[in-house]
């Protein structure tokens, strides 16, 4: 009795998997978009701190007119680039989680060719 359900596991066709590796599939998928989840929640942070800097420009430009800037230059000084250094970690964790987003549907298109099952379950 064996030695028959091991030559049927060798029979099956490339288009079928056996349950143990498709539910293996399955848990590398719901690993894989887990790390996707977690890298769009990069890119919203990533955005928010784009959006951030620009918020805080508009603001001393609209009361412009309450002040000179070279009475104020000891403030805004270091707020600009305070602003600047946010830019430029915002354009980082946008550009890292987009990199990430795209290795895991990389990985993803992977999986759903190498198992049917999963490319039912995955559009």
């Amino acid at each position: 009795m064996t030695a028959k359900r091991s030559t049927q596991a060798m029979d099956l066709d490339s288009d079928q998997t056996s349950p143990e590796e498709t539910a293996t599939f399955i848990g590398e998928a719901q690993l894989l978009l887990a790390e996707k989840r977690t890298s769009l929640a990069t890119l919203r942070t990533g955005i928010a701190m784009l959006a951030l800097p620009l918020s805080v420009v508009s603001l001393l430009v609209a009361t412009s007119r309450l002040y000179t800037f070279s009475q104020v230059a000891y403030l805004a000084l270091p707020l600009l680039a305070f602003c600047g250094l946010l830019v430029c970690v915002g354009a980082y964790l946008v550009g890292r989680s987009i990199h990430n987003i795209r290795r895991m549907d990389r990985h993803l298109s992977d999986l759903k060719r190498r198992s049917p099952t999963l490319a039912e379950l995955i559009d």
